[in-house]
């Protein structure tokens, strides 16, 4: 329907109306302002909890647990909806809000035009409606004095007393009068016409024409409205396939969660490669004790064979033996006071359990291997280029490049020999475990001990591979002068000193710091003190050592000053 024909005489009306449409507009337009708001916040907050929550370590101290990994991943899907938010964001910005206010610009410009046509439209018939009203009220008045003049002709012809001269003035003035009003009568004619000719042209041409504009507008504007409305939806559609692979990431990744991937994680992470402590001996205290009939005590040992074997040895000491129990408590007792401290970080990991030794070597010779090969890369290109200019001198010169080459060729040897050195360290850790993998099975097998001397963790050799070493001086500790020994394993002091026969000396030391020993197994040392070596260190960061008063116990290897006996007989080191 047109609103010319319909609403020909609804001008304020539809200039309200109008109005109101580009008000609703302008609101839609502060909704979708308000949305775009909280959609980039929205995307801004993810991106903050994100980051809030994202792993700070370096790569190599990260967890690899299944579920870290996964939340992890969580995460980086997170982030990567964050980013989808934005684009969102972007979308409605663009292609809603900004279309939104310059459409609404637009509207008002354009609305502005059509009302002044109207009502510039509505001024002229205005003023045509008065030139005709003022010829009607001039018509009117006019027809008035000529009424007036006819009824004093009319007075003055019919008195006899009248003067010729006075009738003859009242005739000129009553045609005087009767032509005015012909000619007002003309006029207002004219006008009439005028004004009917304006008002038809106002009422079916220029208000039809105007409303038409008008309406063209408004409908336009209902028109933008929708399009914006499933520009809006589109912008949330477009993302929706990317959304969804989002959230499909985050469920494969709650689905990668294994829980018995991280218990072996767990045992790989933290195995030392030590032993289990082995069965605790008996200890008999009624050796010497004769049988009696007052308590009906009954001695271990036949009469006959205490007879043979004569006086009676010399008795144990039972503080020494509770002593050695004590110590084998030690692995599941009360932590050192020291094992909080940093141990001196070695190049041969010597510091860590054997397990922890292996696996940091192994990773230590992966990468020594991959900068090996990219020295090998780069000095395998410097040679191509180097034939390049041999062949084209224009391009360069070939001596140029030798400097860089023999550089590339000394790392590389550097690195070879960095990768023999520690493979040597990890045949040696491999070869250690795979020693005390045959003696734990053997011990298994034959319920006994070889030599009958316990290991601090728990194992037994007769190896002697080990016995003469030139003299050598350990790394002195991170802090020298610090009474705390480094931080070993507090599972590694189980063993017992339980031999009747005191251990051969191997070696002596010198004390290089002093030692409180106030844990159980270990020694007090002053400085400079000289010591006997009765046991080599194991690789566990400690050596069994004895005082000239005959007092044993372990010393922290770095803090001693070893020299081995080249011909020391019968030395036995246990590992």
């Amino acid at each position: 329907m047109s609103w010319g024909t319909e609403l020909w005489d609804q001008f304020d009306n539809l200039d309200k109306h109008t109005q109101w449409g580009i008000d609703f507009l302008e609101r839609y337009a502060k909704f979708v302002k308000e949305r775009l708001d909280i959609e980039q916040n929205y995307a801004k907050q993810l991106r903050s909890l994100v980051k809030k929550y994202c792993p700070k370590r370096s790569k190599d101290e990260e967890p690899r647990f299944t579920s870290c990994l996964s939340f992890y991943s969580i995460l980086n899907e997170l982030n990567d909806y964050a980013g989808q938010r934005e684009v969102v964001a972007e979308e409605i910005a663009h292609k809603v809000y900004g279309e939104l206010m310059r459409y609404s610009q637009d509207l008002k410009a354009e609305r502005k035009h059509h009302l002044q046509e109207g009502r510039k439209a509505q001024q002229c018939l205005d003023h045509s409606w008065k030139q005709m009203d003022n010829s009607k009220k001039k018509f009117e008045r006019e027809c008035k004095e000529a009424e007036k003049s006819q009824l004093t002709f009319d007075r003055l012809d019919n008195d006899i007393n009248a003067t010729k001269s006075e009738v003859e003035k009242a005739k000129a003035q009553l045609y005087l009068r009767t032509h005015m009003a012909d000619e007002s009568k003309n006029e207002y004619a004219a006008q009439l016409q005028n004004f009917n000719a304006d008002q038809w042209k106002h009422f079916n041409n220029a208000i039809p024409h105007i409303f038409k504009n008008l309406q063209d507008m408004d409908e336009r504007r209902t028109v933008k409205l929708g399009e914006t409305y499933r520009s809006f939806a589109e912008a949330e559609r477009r993302v929706i396939p990317i959304v969804s692979k989002c959230l499909e990431g985050m469920v494969s990744a709650a689905k990668a969660v294994n829980e018995r991937k991280d218990s072996a994680i767990v045992v790989e992470s933290f195995k030392s490669g030590f032993d289990p402590p082995s069965d605790f001996p008996f200890e008999d205290f009624s050796q010497n004790l004769s049988r009696t009939g007052s308590d009906g005590t009954i001695s271990n040992t036949p009469k006959g064979e205490r007879d043979r074997d004569g006086a009676p040895g010399p008795r144990s000491d039972p503080k020494h033996q509770m002593s050695r129990t004590k110590n084998k408590l030690w692995r599941f007792g009360k932590k050192p006071k020291w094992s909080v401290k940093m141990a001196p970080s070695l190049e041969d990991f010597s510091h860590f359990p054997p397990e922890q030794r292996r696996k940091r070597l192994l990773q230590r010779i992966d990468e020594l291997n991959k900068e090996l090969q990219k020295e090998m890369d780069q000095r395998d290109a410097l040679n191509k280029m180097k034939d390049v200019y041999e062949k084209n001198p224009q391009m360069g010169d070939p001596s140029s490049l030798q400097p860089k080459i023999s550089e590339t060729i000394c790392n590389m040897e550097k690195l070879r020999s960095e990768i023999h050195k520690n493979e040597t360290w990890l045949s040696e850790v491999e070869g250690k475990q795979s020693s005390r993998g045959d003696r734990r099975h053997s011990a298994d097998n034959h319920h006994q001990t070889p030599q009958g001397r316990e290991s601090p963790e728990g194992s037994y050799t007769d190896d002697t591979s080990q016995e003469h070493h030139t003299p050598h001086r350990r790394p002195s500790p991170a802090q020298p002068g610090n009474p705390n020994p480094p931080n070993p394993d507090p599972h590694e002091f189980d063993d017992e000193f339980d031999d009747d026969d005191p251990l051969p000396v191997i070696g002596h030391c010198k004390a290089l710091y002093s030692f409180g020993g106030q844990n159980e197994g270990t020694l007090v040392m002053a400085e400079d003190e000289v010591l006997y070596i009765i046991e080599e260190d194991k690789g566990d960061g400690w050596t069994r050592a004895r005082k000239q008063s005959g007092e044993e116990g372990y010393v922290p290897t770095s803090y001693v000053e070893i020299t081995m006996e080249k011909n020391s007989k019968g030395a036995v080191t246990y590992i």
